[in-house]
């Protein structure tokens, strides 16, 4: 088949505390974030929340032990991947590639082209498509292919997303088993799935199908688990005054607990990985709301990681995609309205989500509104519905 290589994609995450600002500059400086009324204000607008929000993200990521543990964990799957799939018959070199912190994207693109790959799966560690975290990466990889004619004789394919895969399923149905195992009742710990949440507008505007993956995913872990229990599915990390998927994590915790729920497990079914949201938002901010509710057995199922049937679910994914017709990015945007990736469509203007950001729940919005407010004369308050 020749060389081949499997470019592994994430969001990316500051290693330690002095990080942290230039961190959030690029990713406020990505319009998958922040979509403005005009490009010239990106990076100004950028440089100031980053500069505004530094001391408090730090803070929180000094609650995790002062970094982010991201790029360590997706360097060690793609170690665990590239055994699992020799061990399959496979020799493939694994390719991290970071959307906002090192290492970047385009570094992983330009080794790849530096190593001669010949045949190339895009593989984004997001079970789930939305626009703001797959999409963001595809949009900046067809950038890359029109642009670079080294780019053009690799033979890839991508994965747009890869929540029903059998093996992925089994691995979150086993996490989950595993803590309801520490409980004296298994049966009746109630399991809280908690997403990373996105704009409403994303759903209805845009037809971002994340939603809809999302509560398939959880539909079809439940069915491997195959366990009487009771579940909730929320979305967690709102930010801003638009409305975000509902029912939201902490509104759904505090109401588990005026219902009388004791026990409960929460499932972070849109992280494969352990960061800020599952670290700090999940087992600090809403343990300490679960516990107010009444919830005091609360436990957390822990990421995939490296689980080996989730690295085994991986590796079948790579496979399963040398063997198949190749699948592009201009394919992959996946929305009912075919909102291009590249270039961008500019269907909405106003913040939007991104995994490893929210942390502490910025509620940045409405100042940022207004600093555009100022600036363009624009209406851009009443566009994101501040004043709605």
């Amino acid at each position: 088949m020749g060389r081949v290589g499997v470019l592994l994609l994430n969001l990316g995450g500051p290693d330690k505390l002095e990080d942290v600002g230039p961190f959030l500059y690029n990713l406020f400086s990505d319009p998958e974030i922040i979509r403005l009324p005009f490009r010239w204000l990106q990076k100004p607008l950028a440089w100031f929340i980053a500069t505004r929000r530094t001391r408090t993200s730090q803070e929180n990521y000094k609650q995790i032990g002062g970094g982010s543990p991201l790029r360590r964990i997706t360097e060690a799957q793609g170690e665990a991947l590239k055994e699992q799939l020799s061990y399959l018959g496979q020799e493939a070199k694994i390719y991290v590639g970071m959307r906002y912190w090192h290492p970047y994207t385009e570094e992983a693109i330009a080794q790849i082209t530096q190593d001669n790959v010949e045949h190339l799966v895009i593989l984004p560690l997001y079970p789930q498509f939305s626009i703001s975290t797959s999409g963001s990466s595809f949009r900046l990889l067809e950038k890359l292919w029109q642009e670079d004619p080294k780019l053009q004789p690799i033979d890839y394919t991508v994965i747009p997303s890869w929540y029903k895969q059998p093996g992925y399923l089994q691995a979150m149905a086993q996490l989950i088993a595993q803590e309801l195992e520490q409980f004296p009742n298994p049966d009746e710990v109630h399991i809280f799935f908690s997403a990373h949440g996105v704009p409403k507008s994303y759903v209805e505007e845009a037809g971002d199908p994340y939603q809809q993956e999302i509560e398939e995913c959880t539909a079809l872990i439940m069915q491997t688990l195959n366990q009487p229990n009771v579940h909730t599915l929320a979305y967690q990390s709102r930010v801003g005054p638009v409305e975000w998927l509902q029912p939201y994590t902490e509104d759904a915790l505090k109401e588990l607990g005026a219902q009388g729920v004791k026990d409960l497990v929460v499932v972070p079914i849109s992280f494969v990985s352990e960061h800020i949201e599952t670290l700090q938002e999940i087992d600090i901010e809403y343990r300490e709301v679960a516990e107010e509710s009444g919830i005091h057995n609360f436990r957390r199922v822990p990421a995939p990681n490296t689980h080996p049937v989730f690295i085994n679910a991986l590796a079948q994914l790579v496979i399963d995609a040398l063997k198949n017709p190749s699948f592009k990015l201009s394919q992959a945007a996946q929305m009912k309205k075919m909102v291009k990736m590249y270039p961008q469509e500019r269907w909405e203007w106003g913040l939007t989500t991104s995994a490893e950001v929210w942390n502490g729940r910025i509620a940045m919005l409405g100042f940022i509104a207004l600093i555009i407010e100022l600036i363009t004369g624009h209406g851009f308050l009443h566009m994101i519905g501040i004043l709605q």
